[in-house]
């Protein structure tokens, strides 16, 4: 195993040598960044499924991660392309909207002198909502989601050069959004065909709904920024000192993390990123937070019911197909399928009497 492979795989059991190599590549990049910094800490982050993730402690007190895409044979979807170059993208952007995201100190793309792309970011203290799930009461819930509602608004402020994905890769591109998302959609129908995944619904009914459904895309005249990743695994909450709520204080939103599925386009799909399951858009305090900042912000006007109809099927999709590059477990896998094909047939019957 070469020390770039090493660390895409973060084998912290991977024995001595590999160990190694990890931190010998890990100390490496980060002084190419930061200069003759001193590691003292270090380990793999888990929870990520694409590029691998670790978190660098330094002799001064701060605290970097670093991220590191996989080995460029690895088998990936379409889209995935420079995915640390968009997440490198989405920070940047995310941030000067005010938007509560880590700092990114560097960004290696893959070339002749480095094959492995990597990026370097501050770590942000906390633990993921996801984490703290169960813990949350529903009085700390109701301010955490008007919170991210207000962020996602915040994040759908900046525009983009194009709409589709950031990375020039050929068909996840276009001059409109109709035109960018029915490439999106193709393209993970291609991948479909290429990982042997069977589909949901037929072939020809899902390549069309670009087409069918022109009007309400055509509804989306700017390229707006969206995360499009924003669940809660991706969401980190962190404690708020005030003494006025005990000893401990409560919980915040610290920041949104993992950007590296981020593309420009309608802001309606950062709602269904923000909960693939479910309907976020009947979030009283989500959509109270988004629309302090954005108060025309509509989800109730058919094309946007259509639109949101359309990037949920779209989402399932993904979800579905990447479970064969991923290897998912069998139980994990097959609770996908079943869940992609209930959710596309759900889908599909809320667009029908939204046909022009």
């Amino acid at each position: 195993m070469t020390a770039a492979a090493a660390l895409s795989d973060a084998p912290d059991s991977d024995g001595p040598d590999g160990e190694r190599a990890v931190r010998e590549l890990t100390e490496q990049r980060v002084r190419h960044a930061l200069g003759p910094v001193r590691i003292v800490g270090g380990r793999a982050l888990h929870g990520g499924l694409y590029n691998a993730a670790r978190l660098v402690e330094l002799a001064d007190g701060r605290r970097l991660v670093l991220k590191a895409a996989p080995p460029g044979d690895a088998p990936s979807l379409g889209h995935e392309h420079g995915l640390l170059g968009t997440e490198t993208l989405f920070h940047r952007l995310a941030a000067a909207t005010g938007a509560p995201v880590p700092a990114v100190l560097h960004h290696e793309p893959a070339g002749p002198d480095n094959p492995g792309e990597w990026l370097l970011l501050d770590y942000l203290d906390g633990s993921t909502w996801d984490e703290l799930r169960e813990e949350l009461t529903p009085e700390q819930r109701g301010p955490l989601r008007r919170s991210l509602g207000e962020t996602a608004a915040r994040i759908a402020t900046a525009t983009g050069p194009h709409y589709g994905y950031p990375q020039p890769v050929p068909g996840l591109r276009g001059e409109t959004w109709q035109a960018a998302f029915a490439g999106m959609l193709r393209t993970v129908l291609a991948d479909a065909a290429r990982f042997d995944v069977p589909l949901p619904a037929p072939a020809a009914v899902l390549t069309g709904l670009p087409e069918r459904f022109a009007a309400a895309l055509a509804e989306v005249r700017r390229p707006a920024l969206v995360h499009f990743d924003a669940w809660e695994g991706n969401i980190v909450l962190t404690r708020d000192p005030d003494g006025s709520h005990g000893a401990g204080g409560t919980w915040r939103l610290g920041g949104l993390i993992d950007g590296e599925r981020a593309f420009f386009g309608d802001p309606l799909a950062e709602l269904v990123g923000l909960d693939p399951l479910g309907a976020p858009e009947d979030d009283p305090d989500l959509m109270a937070g988004y629309r302090s900042i954005t108060p025309e912000l509509t989800t109730t006007t058919p094309g946007a019911r259509a639109r949101l109809a359309l990037y949920r099927i779209y989402l399932a999709l993904v979800m579905r197909v990447e479970s064969a590059p991923r290897r998912y477990a069998p139980d994990h896998t097959a609770w996908l399928l079943s869940w992609s094909a209930e959710r596309v047939a759900e889908q599909l019957a809320v667009l029908d009497p939204l046909a022009d």
